[in-house]
């Protein structure tokens, strides 16, 4: 349904990033344009009128985890030991499955993080290529070990994660060198989550914000306030209602307290704050306009919800950027998000366009 199933996917051009769009030529998104300036939408053929023109990529800041997977029945109690079903190490981290759905649904899609020069730093270097996604930013350090993840995994799908920093918390540079901020600079969007220091997040999104660039933070990650000097130069924050209930201290079980909680996010200075509610779907809310809500689209059997929130900020990040409107991109991601959960592992279950455009034009 609408056209978002009918319209032809933007070509995967690896983008010329300093030269394509000069630092007073960088492409920028209006969240809320007038007629004139609305954003090109890059599904559309006309958007790519030669094979030479480059697409402003989705570029990724974040982190890079192996996901430790153990299958169990149930968590267990205090001082129990219990056996698990199966295990095995997945790549993930919230940084590198919002760029691989990103690089799989068809978008350009640079990553800037790191690893470490380990078995589980390849591991995650092998998944990310194997995505598509573009590494000339992704770094590898000698003095920390790559992050990871234990993933407790029951038999409803639901998970428990305990997350290991590693060189995703590590290593960074006092400040981050030119070439990476040129990416940012020259980006369509950028996309932060809170599996890194705040202030490599706060270098990125102040860069992002002098060229024009839309910053989106997913607020998954370290349990402390978000700092007021990041929170001032995102565009749109992306928690789910346990990260929006801890970062406001507020209740979030019914809409209204969801609305209350979100308001108090839009008293800090942000402007747009995209809700995701697991089962109850997502609802975007905008400074001095009505909330879009969206259900879920439901899955025919759900295997693991590890990645569906990343899947659903990244799938809504690339349908932004591509000029769809807000509904149209809550739909577009709550699509992706279905698909997602229907997979074990984080990066093993990000769909692909063609997916996604399917399901859409089958509910």
């Amino acid at each position: 349904m609408g056209a978002l199933t009918t319209l032809s996917s933007p070509k995967l051009i690896k983008p010329t990033i300093l030269n394509q769009f000069p630092p007073n030529k960088i492409p920028s998104l209006q969240f809320n344009p007038p007629p004139s300036t609305k954003p090109t939408n890059l599904f559309s053929s006309s958007a790519l009128k030669s094979s030479n023109d480059a697409v402003p990529p989705l570029v990724v800041v974040g982190s890079a985890n192996a996901d430790i997977y153990v299958e169990i029945d149930r968590l267990p109690k205090v001082g129990e030991t219990i056996s698990a079903k199966s295990g095995q190490a997945l790549a993930g981290g919230k940084g590198a499955n919002q760029a691989v759905c990103g690089a799989k649904l068809e978008y350009p899609t640079y990553f800037l993080g790191q690893v470490g020069k380990d078995a589980n730093g390849k591991l995650i270097t092998e998944a990310l290529e194997g995505g598509g996604v573009f590494l000339d930013h992704l770094s590898t350090v000698s003095d920390a070990p790559t992050g990871h993840a234990v993933v407790m995994l029951q038999g409803d799908g639901q998970n428990s994660i305990i997350i290991v920093g590693g060189a995703n918390m590590e290593c960074w540079p006092e400040s981050l060198g030119e070439e990476d901020l040129e990416v940012v600079r020259n980006a369509g969007i950028v996309l932060l989550q809170r599996e890194i220091p705040d202030k490599v997040n706060v270098q990125v999104a102040k860069a992002a914000r002098s060229a024009h660039v839309p910053v989106i933070l997913d607020a998954g990650g370290v349990d402390s306030p978000i700092p007021p000097e990041l929170l001032n130069v995102i565009d749109i924050l992306s928690p789910n209602e346990t990260e929006l209930a801890r970062l406001t201290n507020m209740p979030t079980e019914s809409f209204e307290q969801i609305s209350q909680a979100v308001g108090k996010c839009l008293k800090m200075g942000v402007k747009q704050v995209l809700v995701k509610l697991g089962h109850r779907g997502s609802v975007l809310f905008t400074q001095g306009e009505e909330p879009i809500r969206q259900s879920i689209i439901s899955a025919p059997a759900v295997v693991d919800t590890t990645g569906a929130g990343d899947t659903f900020t990244a799938a809504f990040a690339v349908a932004l950027v591509e000029g769809k409107s807000k509904k149209e991109c809550l739909r577009f991601a709550a699509a992706a998000a279905s698909l997602c959960v229907q997979v074990k592992g984080a990066i093993p279950g990000m769909p692909d366009r063609e997916s996604v455009l399917d399901l859409l034009q089958a509910v």
